[in-house]
């Protein structure tokens, strides 16, 4: 469980704690590709990204960057979670949480393939516990949490079955009867 100013922070944080040779992080929309590939730039992490708003060849460069390991960190939008062949990924980060529980299986299905061994870290937010909660169901088990390390401050408690996961005020208002108003 992480709050959202948290995110950015914590890849940081697990990209410079271990060196990992390929790395898939997967973002649930463009906005957030394009400004978490901006800050792992800024941090000196050597990153591309890919998404729908590229031209196809643009895209297939970024690929081959990445499956010869010129490229080692990839932040992408749902466009590579299915249907490509790239193997030896040693790491895959949900930036989200998927919006369809189908897509986390094949998401964190990028670390298995050909035999490899892999790690798969899931960012979730209080909004998204819900979903990921659904997500455990699925797959018929627990996915173990990890604690934030504490530089980067207290985490929120995974508690899925809190509706008001949020903490937003009420949208509704509260109406005076007429007559009433101004007593």
């Amino acid at each position: 469980m992480v709050y959202d100013e948290q995110k950015i922070p914590l890849i940081i944080h697990l990209l410079k704690e271990k060196q990992y040779r390929s790395v898939l992080i997967f973002c649930s929309s463009k906005l957030s590709v394009k400004n978490l590939t901006r800050d792992l730039k800024r941090k000196g992490i050597v990153a591309a990204e890919i998404h729908s708003d590229l031209e196809q060849a643009a895209r297939e460069d970024i690929l081959v960057g990445f499956k010869s390991g010129r490229i080692p960190v990839l932040v992408a939008t749902d466009i590579l979670s299915r249907g490509i062949d790239i193997d030896n990924i040693d790491l895959v980060i949900n930036f989200d949480v998927p919006r369809d529980s189908e897509d986390y299986v094949h998401r964190i299905g990028r670390t298995a393939r050909a035999a490899a061994d892999g790690t798969a870290f899931t960012l979730v937010t209080l909004k998204e516990q819900h979903k990921f909660h659904f997500i455990e169901k699925l797959i018929g088990k627990d996915i173990s949490k990890m604690a934030v390390p504490e530089h980067l401050g207290k985490q929120p408690a995974y508690s899925p079955a809190r509706k008001n996961d949020s903490a937003k005020p009420s949208s509704k208002r509260n109406f005076k009867p007429k007559g009433k108003r101004h007593q």
